[in-house]
C-alpha cells in the first residue's frame, strides 16, 4: 500500500472503485509518516486513534453522501499558524504557543469537504523567511535532497506533501512562502488571490499581505483544494468574495519574461538553463514570450523587509518581544525589531512609494496574459543559510517578494533537476482572480516537463478534460455616442461587445462637444484643472477590435484611459487639433448630463 499515489486522481479512483478506503489510506499514511521517522515535519499530529476514527466515519458513509464531499478521504496537513480546535498552535515559537477552541475558516471547510486531517507541521519563526531553518522545531528534511533547505516558510507542509505523507497541505504566503518551497520539493504551490480564502484562525506574519496557499501533487489538485476553501467570511476583515471557475487557457497566450539582464540566478548556471528550456515549453504550448522591465517588481520587492511593513511583524510578536525576547528565534527577533525604527510619516512614505510602482508595474497586464518567472533563481544548503540567513534568505525572494504587494495571483510548478538531484522550477502569475488561467497553463507546463510527483517517483496523472477558454477581450472606455443608449452604441452591440459597468475617468481630463453630426465628444488629457468625466467599460472580442478602432473618424481614436480606480484601459481620445472650435463641457461631468442641457433649452 505505501507505494500507493496520494494524487487525487489516484485516490478517487480507488474510492469509486471500492478497492480503497479511507482506513486503508489513514493506515497508509500513518505507516509512512512512522518510516520517515525524524524528518522534523510536524510539531503536532492529530492522535493516531482519532484519525482512524474519522477515517472509519469516512468509510461509512453512503455512495450518495461521499458524492457530496468533493476532499473525501483525502489526508491533509496544516502549517502550524494555522488553527485546529484542540491542537497548539506555536507558530514554531513555544512560548508562543495557545490552544484554540475553533479551527481556522479554511480549515473547518476542508474537514467538511471529507477531507482527513493528520497533523500540524513546521515551518520558519512566525512565518518570517522563504528557508525552512528558524525554528526550534529542528529543520524539515527536504524530500529531494536532504542537505538543501527545504524552503520556508511554508517548510513543513511542503515536505509533506512532496514526501508523500499526504495528498495536499495548506500553508502561508507573504512574500514567497506558498511558492519557494513548492519548488524545492518538487510540487505545485497554488498562491491564490489575497482573501479569496479566508484568514481567520491565521497567526499573521504581515496582515494586510497575508493570504492562504494550497501545496499539491498537481496543480488541478491544488485547485480543487481552492473551490472547497474559497469564500467570503464575516470573521475575516480582509476576506473578499471571488469566483472560482474551471480550469481554462485559449490556445494562444502572451506571457511576460523579465529582460534579458535583469534576470538573476547568482551565479546558478542549471537554473538559468532550466528557466530557459521552461520558456521553451510555453512557447510549445501556445506562448509568445513578451520580455518586460522588471525594475518596479523587483522595487516593490525590496519594501517588503527594506520598508515598514517588517512593523507588521513586529506587531505579532510585541507582547511576547517584551515579556520574553530569548524565546524568539535571534534571526527572526531581528528582522522584526528592525519594524521599529520606522515612524508613522516614514510609513506613510511608503505607501506612497507602493502606489507608484503599482501604477509603473499595472502597464505589463496590457501586454501579457501572465507573467513568467524562476520561482527562485537558486537553492543553497542548510549549512550555508545558517552561516549567511538574511543574505541568502533574501536572494530566494528576488522573484516572489512583490506579487502580494501587487495584489496578484500566482502557481509555482515543477520545472527539473540539477546534476545534484536539486529540484528547479518556475512561477505563473496572474492579476487577481486570474487563478482559472494560471491553473490550467500550470498544469500544461507541468506536464510538458515529463517529471515524478514530488519525491515519490509517481507519474502525473493523465490531465482532466478541459473546456475551451473563452475567447480574449479588451475593455474599452467610451464616454460620448457610444455609450448605452445613444446613436452610436449599435457599433459596440453589433460585434457582441457587452457593457461590464458604468465608471468615472480619472481627475485629469478635460471633456469637449465637437462640432458636426453625429454630435460627439471628445476627450483630452491635461496636466492641471482637470476632472472626472462619466464612463462606461465595454468589453470587445479580440478579433473584433481592429475593425472597431478602424471605424473610428478623425480627431477620435483609441489611446489610454485612466480610470478613477488608477487602472488604465484603452479609450476614446482626442487629438489636440480637434479641439479647435469645440465647446468645453467639462462642468456637465458627461455626456449625458450635457446632452439632457440641451434637451432643456430647446
Amino acid at each position: 500500500m505505501t507505494s500507493l499515489s496520494f494524487d487525487f486522481t489516484t485516490l478517487a479512483a480507488g474510492y469509486a472503485a471500492g478497492t480503497l478506503s479511507p482506513v486503508d489510506i489513514a493506515n497508509d499514511v500513518l505507516a509512512r509518516i512512522k518510516a520517515a521517522g525524524d524528518d522534523k515535519v510536524w510539531i503536532a499530529r492529530v492522535p493516531d486513534a482519532d484519525i482512524l476514527a474519522r477515517a472509519a466515519a469516512l468509510a461509512a458513509l453512503l455512495p450518495a453522501e461521499r458524492s457530496k464531499l468533493p476532499l473525501f478521504g483525502l489526508p491533509f496537513a496544516v502549517k502550524d499558524n494555522i488553527d485546529v480546535a484542540g491542537l497548539p498552535t506555536t507558530a514554531a515559537c513555544p512560548a508562543f504557543a495557545y490552544t484554540p477552541a475553533k479551527s481556522a475558516t479554511a480549515v473547518e471547510r476542508l474537514i467538511a469537504a471529507g477531507a482527513l486531517l493528520i497533523g500540524k507541521t513546521n515551518l520558519d519563526q512566525f512565518a518570517t523567511g522563504l528557508v525552512g531553518v528558524r525554528s526550534p522545531y529542528g529543520v524539515p528534511r527536504n524530500a529531494i535532497h536532504p542537505d538543501y533547505v527545504p524552503g520556508g516558510s511554508s517548510s513543513g507542509s511542503a515536505v509533506a506533501v512532496g514526501a508523500g505523507l499526504v495528498s495536499f497541505a495548506l500553508g502561508t504566503d507573504t512574500a514567497g512562502s506558498g511558492r519557494v518551497p513548492a519548488g524545492f520539493n518538487n510540487v505545485v504551490g497554488l498562491k491564490p488571490t489575497r482573501g479569496l480564502i479566508s484568514c481567520a484562525g491565521v497567526v499573521p506574519a504581515c496582515r494586510t499581505l497575508d493570504c492562504v496557499s494550497v501545496f499539491a501533487l498537481t496543480a488541478d489538485d491544488a485547485h480543487a483544494v481552492l473551490r472547497v476553501a474559497a469564500a467570503p467570511d464575516e470573521a475575516d476583515p480582509y476576506s473578499r468574495e471571488g469566483a472560482v471557475t474551471a480550469p481554462a487557457r485559449p490556445a494562444q497566450f502572451r506571457f511576460g519574461v523579465p529582460r534579458a539582464d535583469q534576470r538573476e540566478f547568482f551565479g546558478d548556471t542549471e537554473a538559468r538553463s532550466e528557466y530557459e528550456r521552461a520558456v521553451a515549453r510555453l512557447i510549445a504550448l501556445g506562448g509568445t514570450p513578451v520580455e518586460f522591465d522588471y525594475t518596479p517588481f523587483l522595487a516593490t520587492a525590496k519594501l517588503l523587509y527594506d520598508g515598514p511593513w517588517v512593523a507588521e511583524r513586529y506587531a505579532v510578536i510585541r507582547e511576547l518581544h517584551a515579556r520574553d525576547p530569548g524565546a524568539i528565534h535571534p534571526v527572526t527577533r531581528a528582522i522584526c525589531e528592525n519594524g521599529l525604527k520606522y515612524s508613522a510619516a516614514a510609513t506613510f512614505e511608503a505607501f506612497y512609494r507602493l502606489e507608484a510602482l503599482r501604477a509603473a508595474a499595472r502597464g505589463v497586464w496590457n501586454d501579457v496574459d501572465v507573467l513568467f518567472v524562476p520561482t527562485s533563481g537558486t537553492i543553497y544548503t542548510v549549512k550555508a543559510v545558517e552561516a549567511e540567513p538574511i543574505k541568502l534568505n533574501s536572494n530566494l525572494g528576488y522573484y516572489t517578494n512583490f506579487v502580494n504587494f501587487l495584489d496578484l495571483s500566482a502557481i509555482a510548478v515543477p520545472g527539473g533537476f540539477r546534476q545534484n538531484g536539486t529540484a528547479m522550477g518556475g512561477t505563473l502569475i496572474g492579476p487577481s482572480f486570474g487563478e482559472s488561467l494560471l491553473v490550467a497553463l500550470g498544469a500544461d507546463l507541468h506536464a510538458a516537463a515529463n517529471l515524478t510527483l514530488g519525491a515519490t517517483g509517481h507519474r502525473l496523472p493523465a490531465l482532466p478534460p478541459r473546456s475551451p477558454a473563452p475567447p480574449r477581450r479588451i475593455e474599452v472606455a467610451v464616454v460620448g455616442a457610444h455609450l448605452s443608449g445613444q446613436p452610436l452604441n449599435h457599433q459596440l452591440t453589433s460585434i457582441g461587445a457587452t457593457c461590464l459597468r458604468k465608471v468615472r475617468t480619472a481627475p485629469a481630463y478635460r471633456f469637449y462637444a465637437l462640432p458636426g453630426e453625429p454630435a460627439r465628444p471628445g476627450l483630452a488629457r491635461v496636466a492641471s484643472e482637470g476632472a472626472p468625466i462619466e464612463a462606461e467599460l465595454w468589453s470587445v472580442p479580440a478579433e473584433k477590435f481592429g475593425g472597431f478602432v478602424a471605424g473610428i473618424p478623425a480627431p477620435l481614436g483609441i489611446g489610454k484611459v485612466q480610470l478613477e480606480d488608477g487602472t488604465s484601459v484603452c479609450g476614446f481620445i482626442c487629438e489636440p487639433l480637434g479641439l479647435a472650435g469645440a465647446r468645453d463641457i467639462t462642468a456637465f461631468g458627461g455626456w449625458r448630463a450635457y446632452r439632457a442641457s440641451l434637451a432643456k433649452t430647446a
